[in-house]
C-alpha cells in the first residue's frame, strides 16, 4: 500500500469522528450555578428540553425527603426514570448524568462564580462553598465520565461566556459538531 492510500482513510476516520451525529438523549449537567437552566431554556425551540429539577419539586412521587440542612429535596431517582419513560430531547438537571443517555455536557464554571450566584440566588454561604468547592474538585464531572466513558463526556466552560454561546456549545454537542472533551477544565487553584 502507498502512502497516497492511506491518506483518504485518514481523511474519512477524521470526517466521521468530527460529525458523530444528532444525540437523541442528552444531558446537561453541572455543579448548581454553572447555568445549566438558562442555557437550556434558550434550546426550548429546537428540542424537547426536560428540567428536571422543577419536575421533582412539583412531584411529591418524585422524592424520597427534604434535606432541611441543604434546603433541597433528595430525588428518588428510580421514580423519575419511570416518571420520564421513553424520552429523547436535553435533559437538564444536576442529576442528568445519573440517567441513560446518549451523550453529557458538563457546564463549568469558576467556583468563585459559582459561590457568587448561589448566594445571589439566596443560598447559604455554606451551601454556596459547599458547591464551589464541588466544582474545583471536579465532581460532577468525575461522576459523568465514570458513568457514560471520556467518549461521550463534552465539557463546557461557562464561566465568561453569554448564555447564548453556551447554548451554542450545547448545540454542537447535540449535533455531533464537535469533538468529546472532558478533562480540559481545571479549577483546582481554587482549592
Amino acid at each position: 500500500m502507498s502512502d497516497g492510500d492511506a491518506e483518504p482513510a485518514a481523511d474519512a476516520d477524521a470526517a466521521e469522528s468530527a460529525d458523530r451525529g444528532r444525540a437523541d438523549r442528552v444531558a446537561v449537567t453541572g455543579t448548581p450555578g454553572t447555568g445549566k437552566s438558562t442555557a437550556t431554556t434558550l434550546l426550548e425551540g429546537e428540542y424537547d428540553v426536560i428540567h428536571l429539577n422543577d419536575r421533582i419539586k412539583s412531584d411529591d412521587g418524585l422524592w424520597t425527603e427534604r434535606d432541611d440542612d441543604r434546603d433541597t429535596l433528595v430525588a428518588d431517582l428510580d421514580a423519575v426514570r419511570e416518571d420520564l419513560g421513553d424520552w429523547s430531547g436535553v435533559l437538564d438537571s444536576h442529576l442528568a448524568h445519573r440517567f441513560d443517555v446518549d451523550r453529557v455536557v458538563v457546564l463549568r464554571c469558576h467556583p468563585e462564580t459559582i459561590e457568587s450566584r448561589l448566594e445571589t440566588r439566596g443560598e447559604s454561604p455554606e451551601t454556596a462553598a459547599e458547591n464551589a468547592e464541588s466544582e474545583a474538585l471536579d465532581v460532577i464531572l468525575s461522576e459523568a465520565v465514570a458513568e457514560h466513558g471520556v467518549e461521550d463526556v463534552y465539557e463546557v466552560d461557562a464561566t465568561d461566556r453569554d448564555p447564548e454561546a453556551v447554548a451554542d456549545a450545547i448545540r454542537a454537542a447535540i449535533e455531533g459538531e464537535r469533538e468529546p472533551s472532558a478533562g480540559t477544565v481545571d479549577f483546582i487553584d481554587y482549592i
